[in-house]
């Protein structure tokens, strides 16, 4: 019986199929069931790739951007707008002085908001400003050097 064994095991090997790969399955692969190889959802495979990329921080910053109206809702949103998000301060421009002073006073609330939205730690503080005052120092009527300094008075 042993001698037959040695005899197989030194017998050249008969190949099946068409002559491409080994012939064989792979183990677990058989089956009607759920298989790695099944194409798989658009959004599951673009979360997978976003983490396996450590992208999910420049995700989260970019949905505060492109998102504002969701993340702070629409009343807001329609009378301000973020400009700037570095080391997690987002800077937020408001339409007038009045909206700059009321989103001062949410600001723990808009904070609240946006961790909600996107995620902790993304943005920590925000700078909230009026509307940009026009620059004086260019222009048709702008004179070079000082100027006149005493003007009034």
């Amino acid at each position: 019986m042993a001698h037959r064994r040695e005899a197989a095991a030194r017998a050249p090997k008969r190949r099946t199929g068409t002559g491409q790969g080994s012939g064989r399955r792979l183990r677990g692969y058989s089956g009607p069931g759920p298989d790695p190889r099944d194409p798989q959802l658009f959004g599951a495979m673009l979360e997978r790739l976003v983490k396996a990329r450590g992208w999910e921080k420049p995700k989260a910053e970019a949905t505060v951007f492109g998102a504002w109206g969701k993340v702070v809702g629409p009343d807001i949103a329609a009378h301000s707008r973020p400009v700037r998000l570095e080391g997690g301060v987002l800077t937020v421009e408001a339409e007038s002085t009045a909206w700059a002073t009321q989103l001062r006073m949410l600001a723990a609330t808009l904070l609240r908001q946006i961790a909600g939205e996107v995620g902790h730690n993304v943005v920590t503080r925000l700078n909230i400003h009026g509307p940009a005052a026009p620059s004086w120092s260019r222009g048709p009527r702008r004179v070079q050097g000082r100027g006149p300094r005493d003007t009034y008075g």
